[in-house]
């Protein structure tokens, strides 16, 4: 049996990833693709990348009537696009896993600082689960409504969250963050500071003094583990395609337990791999797979750095979004991800 599935928003780099993999999987099948700008195209006229069938679909509005027999929505809208959509998809009595950030806080007044905006259906707070698969898969199984987490937080919040229940890290004060990016993650859009003069040969900072993705790790570091905890968040853009490695600089005791709590966390989960002592991995070992490798590296009693890579397009988006549709579908969670990287 087949699930039919929709795609809003297939025509960025998370859409077509989510093309990619559902194409692949054996219990989904793509139904609908839906698009904004790009919508009475062929898809095979915007996204080069696929072929098939699914080259000749003609892409829909995103705001067009899903077909009856589509069970599950993805939508890969930007933020605050995406609100409406998720709504009516819910209303029509879908599944709806949303990649966008208008589910992944729990209160108006959090999302409106993030977000500078007001939110036109906070009553869906309560219900979304926010899929950090790892840490909420019996809510993800129950749901039919998920926020896929935010790259950036999947890389920071999936090293943090143990050694924080364990109460060894020091929240007194902010928890530096340094994380890098490769350019996919700023989306297809055009941005004249994305061409290739402007981006090649070149790192950059941005999102400062606040990124907008310090408030969702924020709120969950405190869900999850139930402290509260402030971040001070730095993200850069580096010039490659895909990938992405967050350095956390902890403060805390016993710093010699860390390594062992997180291997106790993690025992038996299928894309986290913590590395031995002393290893830390890097964007090209996880880039194509769905993992997230962690490495630690112990700088003395009371303090350590962690270093945390994901492919921000697979763990920190379309491949997070099957694991967690799989969960809500009943299906075994790897199914159709990969756990291992391209390489080279």
């Amino acid at each position: 049996m087949k699930i039919s599935v929709a795609i809003l928003g297939a025509t960025g780099y998370t859409g077509a990833e989510l093309i990619r993999l559902i194409d692949a999987h054996p219990h989904f099948e793509i139904a609908h693709l839906g698009a904004h700008s790009q919508a009475s195209k062929l898809a095979g006229e915007v996204l080069p990348g696929v072929g098939g069938h699914i080259a000749a679909m003609t892409l829909q509005p995103a705001d067009a009537l899903l077909p009856d027999e589509v069970e599950l929505v993805f939508t890969a809208l930007p933020h605050g696009a995406a609100a409406a959509s998720v709504f009516t998809a819910l209303e029509a009595g879908k599944k709806v896993v949303d990649l966008s950030a208008d589910f992944r806080h729990k209160t108006h007044d959090v999302y409106r600082a993030a977000y500078g905006a007001d939110h036109p259906h906070p009553e869906l707070f309560n219900e979304a689960v926010y899929g950090l698969t790892e840490h909420v898969r019996d809510q993800v199984a129950c749901a039919r409504l998920v926020a896929n987490p935010g790259c950036y937080p999947t890389s920071v919040l999936l090293p943090l969250i143990p050694l924080l229940k364990a109460g060894v890290i020091d929240t007194t004060s902010s928890i530096i963050i340094d994380s890098k990016s490769g350019t996919s993650g700023a989306g297809r859009s055009a941005k004249t500071d994305l061409l290739y003069c402007e981006i090649n040969e070149s790192v950059k900072a941005y999102g400062l003094p606040r990124h907008r993705h310090a408030w969702e790790m924020e709120e969950w570091a405190l869900g999850f583990a139930g402290c509260e905890t402030k971040v001070r968040f730095v993200p850069h853009i580096l010039p490659m395609n895909r990938g992405m490695l967050s350095t956390l600089h902890l403060s805390g005791s016993n710093t010699a337990s860390w390594f062992d709590l997180l291997q106790q966390a993690y025992a038996g989960e299928p894309f986290v791999k913590i590395l031995p002592q002393g290893t830390l991995p890097s964007t090209a070992g996880i880039s194509g797979s769905n993992r997230c490798d962690i490495g630690i590296a112990l700088l003395s009693e009371s303090e350590a750095v962690i270093v945390s890579c994901i492919d921000n397009l697979l763990k920190g988006a379309a491949g997070q979004a099957i694991q967690n549709a799989n969960l809500m579908f009943g299906f075994d969670e790897t199914t159709g991800l990969a756990r291992h990287a391209l390489w080279p």
